[in-house]
């Protein structure tokens, strides 16, 4: 007789672990968390300098795109985290809300409930701003389970360079840009608590595993959900080299991501006819829209060596690694404190005043010196300190697919962004990166500049359009594969419950029908602070 659980939830990130939270809270509920990946036993995980050494390793899937047709036909990579907290144990850290109007505008395309005053409580909910007191505490949480923070354990003199040169500029510092205006540049608002990464793993699921009706199982690869008469009834997972089913009472509950929930819900025989049939899957209800929309941000980086050593390139050393160690562990302090990212600006690339449309996001670390590096590899940097922007397309017209290259729940699915696709993604970049080159000649960075990475004075079109196209990345902010909406492609209703299918949601960024102003991480955390509300009260 196979075990049966009120809810099961597939995937333990972001949406996963505060969704264990919640619907656990109640002890007359029984919750089953699912995980792929395995424990985040992996110490690098909590160090947030450690941050590039988490990627290309176990606890990450390593995905890849398709060749990209106007990127050179490069394939680009895409790094998830495999492992509790998902990737909030893999990323970057940045704490970013988006815009209020990202969310009024899911709002005006018939997803009721979606409007910035109805997702603002949820936000507040989960946050605990070490800040509060210097912040508009209308806009922030100080009460909740995730910490988020300034820096104030590390932070090097570029930083306050970089703010300066935006202010010269026409940026205005903003010092909450999570508060009642994005617009502006300032420092970056982290999820670190005590000089550790604050994943969603440490903040919602770690303290609520002696819960005896919460049960987490990880190396968990559920390989479909099994539907009865057009209702979840459970999932089937694998476990090394068993196969096990689990009944649901309630609700399943799909929590993968961008790339693994469309995959799974095509598994299971949900999706666009045609592409079942291509893999021999019948189709049990057509869902046209899984596997579409799919969006990312994209940056490129522009670097200059610095005349100091204030960085952190000069840590990558052994010696200067053991070094920022003991003061790490000893004095709690010091660049191994701190994630990778200092400062963010976001404004209107026109610069007249209007919305947000454009992001930088400025490191303290001189990425590239050299084309052909890799930006997942640390030990691919220079060792010289210096800075970097990144210019950052908020707002990409382009639009992807993901698809099943099989019907193996094994294989990886097939992930085509079509990035550039659509030229005027290409041209903001473009725009983005003279305005970086502005920057970097204003006289707050030009001081700390001891040689450029890229020569200044070529910021002609073409030669901008060779170096987005040899250094392009994306902000591994996959979103919008199971779109919430109403209309032909909407995947998930605005109570997130699958189309045509009863007790079945997914809550994860797939369901955003349009990418936020912004790092993604902690929209995802308000998805699932809303679901859970919804789930609980019905």
């Amino acid at each position: 007789m196979n075990e049966s659980y009120d809810y099961i939830i597939i995937g333990a990130g972001s949406a996963g672990c505060v969704l264990a939270n919640r619907l656990s809270k109640d002890p007359n509920n029984s919750v089953l968390l699912l995980e792929a990946g395995g424990p985040d036993t992996n110490m690098n995980i909590h160090i947030p300098g450690a941050y590039l050494k988490i990627h290309k390793s176990k606890q990450d899937w390593g995905f890849w795109t398709e060749k990209q047709t106007n990127v050179l036909n490069r394939k680009i990579y895409l790094p998830r985290g495999k492992t509790l907290g998902g990737s909030s144990s893999t990323n970057a850290m940045a704490y970013v809300r988006g815009n209020a109007k990202d969310y009024d505008g899911w709002a005006k395309l018939g997803n009721e409930g979606w409007g910035y005053d109805d997702v603002l409580p949820f936000f507040k909910k989960s946050e605990n701003h070490q800040q509060i007191n210097e912040l508009d505490s209308d806009y922030h949480g100080d009460s909740g389970e995730l910490n988020v923070t300034l820096p104030t354990r590390f932070k090097t003199p570029y930083v306050d360079g970089f703010i300066t040169a935006c202010k010269n500029n026409g940026i205005n510092e903003n010092r909450d840009y999570n508060g009642s205006t994005q617009y502006g540049v300032g420092l970056v608002h982290s999820t670190i608590k005590d000089g550790k990464r604050h994943s969603a793993a440490a903040a919602f699921l770690k303290p609520v595993l002696n819960r005896s009706n919460l049960n987490v199982i990880t190396h968990a690869k559920v390989c479909k959900i099994i539907l009865k008469d057009k209702k979840a009834v459970g999932v089937e997972y694998t476990r090394g080299s068993k196969k096990i089913q689990v009944n649901s009472e309630k609700e399943v509950i799909l929590s993968a991501g961008a790339f693994q929930s469309p995959q799974l819900l095509m598994l299971s025989g949900l999706g666009d006819s045609l592409e079942l049939k291509k893999h021999g899957i019948d189709c049990l209800h057509e869902l046209k829209g899984v596997g579409k929309n799919l969006q990312d941000h994209l940056f490129y980086p522009i670097c200059v060596k610095s005349k100091t050593q204030d960085g952190i390139n000069h840590y990558i050393s052994p010696f200067n690694q053991l070094k920022a160690t003991w003061d790490y562990f000893i004095n709690k302090k010091g660049v191994f404190c701190v994630g990778p990212l200092e400062g963010m600006a976001f404004f209107d690339l026109k610069q007249n005043d209007g919305n947000v449309n454009f992001q930088l996001h400025f490191s303290p670390i001189c990425i590239d010196d050299k084309y052909g590096y890799d930006a997942y590899d640390l030990y691919d940097f220079p060792r010289s300190d210096g800075f970097t922007i990144l210019p950052t397309l908020l707002h990409p017209k382009s639009r992807g697919v993901v698809s099943l290259s099989s019907s193996n729940p094994n294989d990886i699915p097939i992930i085509q962004p079509n990035f550039f696709q659509r030229k005027e993604d290409l041209d903001q970049l473009v725009k983005g990166g003279r305005f970086v080159f502005k920057l970097m000649n204003d006289k707050a960075l030009k001081n700390h500049k001891l040689r450029d990475g890229l020569p200044l004075d070529r910021v002609s079109e073409d030669f901008l359009i060779e170096h987005i196209k040899k250094t392009l990345e994306t902000v591994y902010h996959p979103v919008g594969t199971c779109k919430m909406g109403n209309d032909s492609l909407a995947v998930v209703n605005p109570l997130l419950k699958v189309h045509g299918i009863s007790n079945l949601r997914v809550v994860d960024a797939s369901i955003m029908p349009k990418i936020i102003s912004g790092n993604t991480n902690a929209c995802v955390y308000m998805i699932a602070e809303k679901a859970a509300y919804m789930i609980l009260n019905k």
